[in-house]
């Protein structure tokens, strides 16, 4: 079963797993990558992935997207869903974008 996680989720495992044993250069790679994009704590991430779960065509994938590229424009979380048969509405964009700036510094 495949389990969706957040930028801020793996940064975390990354940093974890650093303190027990010495990282593969892929996962050095990964947490150096997770380290300067991640904007919200773990907590946070899952916090507001649960929240959009809630809206109807938004599924753990794209809740996770969401999450790492916390999209204020409808043009940014419409290119999220670009590759989904269905387009959003924007009475959906429009709650996405809302439950982001909750959670946006």
């Amino acid at each position: 079963m495949e389990k969706y996680v957040t930028l801020p989720e793996v940064k975390k495992m990354l940093e974890d797993a650093g303190e027990d044993r010495e990282l593969s250069y892929e996962q050095r790679t990964a947490l150096q990558h997770a380290a300067t994009f991640v904007k919200l704590s773990p907590t946070k991430a899952k916090q507001l992935v649960k929240k959009l779960v809630k809206i109807e065509r938004v599924n753990d994938y794209y809740a996770c997207k969401i999450a790492d590229i916390l999209p204020r424009e409808p043009t940014e979380v419409r290119a999220v869903f670009m590759k989904e048969r269905y387009e959003l509405t924007d009475e959906e964009i429009k709650q996405i974008i809302e439950i982001v700036e909750g959670y946006v510094d």
